[in-house]
């Protein structure tokens, strides 16, 4: 077996049905916080405050002006929110979390997050802003949350396009922690069974969103995921969306479930085992094949284009993502198969590893 190295992070995760309801209070006071800056966007304001109320006393300061990316105007008003506070406790989605996180990177804030969607940052270090047109990202234990309270009921509500957009999103932190930078055993096996839970629960959610067990499947996964790429890195795929997203402000969870099965097509044909496994996950004959054909079940965008990107705008950012290339990306990435890559994923032709 190959030497590895598996960093576990700490963090403590509370699962269930329900427990944001019953739980949140003794999690808040396992810190003994008594100043709390909440964090959620508009659209959860009102469950925020609902979950907030047997501490509501303690709730010295909300923000709301949540926005995709997190752009540094928004990170420097949300600091300006904390002053004061001995914790940040975040509502939502990726971007809240993502701006809970700018909050801990300058303020050492403790935070505590209850997700309401699929993106698995809250159990990541990774940080991320966007000024003017370009995303930064960095890794910094102190932006990882402490706690995290999983409450499957939560995401009852969430609309089926967009639950479908954010497991797929965890999906693509399942497939890239096969060939991330710090990938090993470990942070795969757990890669694999996310995949398995996602794939289990996506399709009943896009036909049934009020499906609590498949809520639970979708939810499971998502930490699983989150917790893989936590450990793994940051690969192509990621790096690809997150030029794309800053550039272009494009939607996070689209993007990304746009952009998957171009990725793993371009690195399907020089990672075979991982490929076998993803394959294997998924309930299907060929990864590749599979994760297209369920992205159309699902009713994903086919292409870029159809979130506003135009066929010029892959061009401009080539060189970007270019930079940002893994060196040990299993297929080595040159301008010209980098650029068949974004071509296809731009126009949703069906994805192959032919320019790999």
């Amino acid at each position: 077996m190959t030497p590895f190295t598996y960093d576990a992070l700490p963090g403590r995760v509370v699962f269930g049905p329900g427990v944001a309801s019953t739980r949140l209070l003794a999690e808040v006071d396992a810190f003994g916080a008594q100043r709390i800056l909440l964090i959620a966007g508009e659209s959860e304001t009102a469950l925020a405050r609902e979950l907030c109320a047997p501490f509501a006393d303690r709730v010295t300061a909300t923000f709301s002006g949540i926005r995709p990316h997190v752009p540094l105007e928004v990170a420097e008003s949300a600091r300006e929110a904390a002053a004061g506070a001995d914790l940040v406790l975040c509502v939502g989605g990726g971007s809240t979390t993502g701006t809970a996180k700018a909050v801990a990177l300058t303020t050492g804030l403790p935070i505590v997050a209850v997700p309401t969607t699929y993106a698995g940052s809250e159990v990541t270090p990774v940080w991320g802003l966007t000024q003017g047109s370009r995303k930064t990202t960095g890794t910094d234990p102190v932006v990882l949350p402490r706690t995290v309270v999983y409450d499957p009921d939560l995401t009852l509500t969430l609309p089926a396009a967009l639950s479908v957009a954010s497991g797929l999103n965890a999906m693509a932190h399942c497939v890239e922690a096969f060939w991330a930078p710090r990938r090993n055993p470990v942070s795969s096996a757990v890669a694999e069974d996310g995949i398995r839970h996602l794939a289990a629960g996506l399709p009943v959610i896009a036909t049934d969103p009020k499906d609590g067990e498949a809520r639970a499947d979708l939810l499971l996964g998502a930490y699983l995921a989150g917790s893989a790429f936590a450990v793994a890195g940051s690969g192509l795929h990621h790096k690809i969306c997150h030029v794309l997203g800053g550039a272009f402000d494009l939607p996070h969870a689209e993007t990304h479930a746009i952009v998957l099965p171009y990725v793993l097509a371009f690195n399907a044909p020089n990672a075979p085992r991982a490929a076998a496994r993803i394959a294997a996950a998924l309930g299907r004959d060929d990864a590749v094949q599979g994760l297209h054909e369920l992205g159309r079940e699902l009713k994903v965008p086919a292409g870029l284009r159809d979130l506003g990107l135009g066929r010029s705008d892959v061009d401009a950012v080539l060189d970007d993502i270019l930079a940002l290339a893994p060196t040990d990306n299993p297929s080595p990435v040159t301008a010209n198969g980098l650029k068949a890559l974004l071509v296809a994923a731009w126009s949703g032709t069906a994805p192959t590893g032919e320019d790999a």
